[in-house]
């Protein structure tokens, strides 16, 4: 080490410049790796996206291919076959059969066949439900059912949409973050490569060199960890959305309310009654209650009698000796259920227990709903103005920086005041995307709590 760069640590590190000067291979490993004053800035090494894909494409792909979805679909043809099932409770039955009966013998008397060995009988049976109380309100009880089915199905899509727009802010967020710390690097790279310069002139210390190789191979490594960041947050768009590999975004959404909304979001009282209409999940719950309600209900149709109208026409071959071949009954069958040993009151009381759920349910809904909207209203505003900072915040560490850096130049500053500099503009260029995440994210939950998203 020169005598200049000692005396630009002062009297009391001679034997630190010393021990530096005589492990001048370090810093050359150091250079001979790579590291700084290698030229151009290195980018992780991770696989690129196959595609790019705007805000709403990921949205709209997510909630029509995404494997979740395609459940609650099935979850819907189920409901319409047991509402088949109940309907078909309450139309008529019609069924046929053969019947063949051979005897060991025939029985005759005076020379006619009073019984043949041998005997076909064919028959039909028609079932008509005249009156089942039980089972009409077992088939509006699955239309209900279905309903419900059908509102499950677009909650489900409502949180495949939510998770899609997750990752899709997420890969944003680290993106913008990747940028920072890239930035941050590069910035590293350009100071130890005047520390280099400074040293090879004999201006300078190799002690400053080393500190500014330092702080590159720390920059590279979170400019590693920030780039498979990114990568992650590709594949999970990926798996979302259904595709063969990484999914890169190709856009920044704006979240703006509509007017409508606005209205609701200002609104003091009175916030989750209005939302009715627009949130599939209360619009779920609200459905629930009813349909329990009516099910409570019906309870009374399991004392009802059911009646029936049964008509069996038939036709024997060869015709017996006392009947003729073909002939018809007309039967009117009533079914009374006198007692149950408390069946139907216990499956009643089952039926309010259920129904207190739904309704505890909801109202659980309704509270949270209007928790959410004041929440989110409230993190909307706060984080506008957290950007707003945090901006100015960056642009003056980047201020700092520049005026750090032309002091050392000019010897006014010292390597550890250019660091320093270096570090706090990078925090401040990460705390720039995590407010402007921060801001996305609750713009998103605003627009969720109002069920105007997706």
């Amino acid at each position: 080490m020169s005598n200049s760069g000692c005396r630009v640590l002062g009297a009391g590190c001679w034997v630190l410049c010393l021990v530096l000067g005589a492990s001048a291979e370090v810093l050359g490993a150091v250079q001979g790796a790579g590291m700084p004053g290698a030229g151009a800035a290195q980018t992780p090494q991770t696989p690129q996206p196959a595609e790019r894909i705007t805000f709403q494409q990921a949205i709209d792909r997510a909630t029509m291919n995404n494997p979740t979805v395609a459940v609650a679909a099935a979850g819907i043809l189920r409901a319409e076959g047991l509402l088949r099932q109940a309907r078909s409770a309450t139309r008529p039955f019609v069924t046929a059969s053969v019947t063949t009966t051979t005897l060991n013998e025939g029985v005759e008397f005076s020379g006619s066949v009073v019984t043949p060995r041998n005997q076909v009988t064919a028959s039909l049976t028609a079932d008509v439900p005249v009156l089942a109380a039980a089972a009409w309100a077992r088939r509006t009880q699955a239309m209900d059912n279905k309903e419900i089915a059908e509102l499950g199905a677009a909650d489900t899509r409502r949180q495949v949409a939510l998770a899609t727009a997750d990752a899709y802010l997420t890969i944003l967020a680290a993106r913008r973050n990747l940028d920072a710390v890239a930035r941050a690097r590069d910035t590293a790279r350009a100071h130890f490569d005047l520390a280099h310069e400074l040293e090879t002139r004999g201006s300078g210390s190799r002690l400053n060199a080393i500190r500014a190789a330092q702080q590159v191979s720390t920059d590279d490594v979170l400019v590693e960890t920030a780039g498979l960041a990114v990568y992650r947050a590709q594949e999970a768009l990926g798996v979302l959305v259904v595709a063969d590999g990484p999914v890169d975004t190709a856009e920044e959404p704006t979240f703006t309310l509509p007017p409508d909304a606005a209205a609701v979001s200002a609104q003091s009282t009175g916030v989750a009654a209005s939302l009715l209409p627009f949130r599939t999940d209360l619009k779920l719950f609200s459905r629930e209650v009813d349909a329990a309600a009516r099910v409570v209900h019906d309870s009374s149709a399991d004392w009802w009698p059911s009646l029936d109208a049964i008509f069996l026409p038939s036709a024997v071959y060869p015709a017996p000796f006392f009947s003729t071949a073909r002939s018809w009954r007309f039967l009117l069958q009533a079914n009374v259920s006198l007692f149950d040993s408390g069946l139907r009151s216990s499956l009643k009381m089952q039926r309010q227990s259920a129904l207190d759920v739904s309704k505890a349910n909801l109202n659980a809904a309704l509270t949270l709903t209007s928790s959410q909207v004041r929440a989110a209203r409230e993190a909307v505003a706060s984080g506008e103005r957290a950007l707003a900072g945090v901006r100015a915040a960056a642009e003056q560490a980047q201020q700092v920086v520049s005026i750090v850096n032309v002091s050392f130049r000019a010897g006014a500053a010292t390597n550890i005041e250019v660091i320093d500099a270096e570090r706090s503009a990078r925090d401040a260029d990460t705390a720039v995307a995590v407010a402007e995440d921060t801001l996305r994210r609750a713009r998103l939950e605003l627009l969720m709590a109002l069920g105007r998203f997706p």
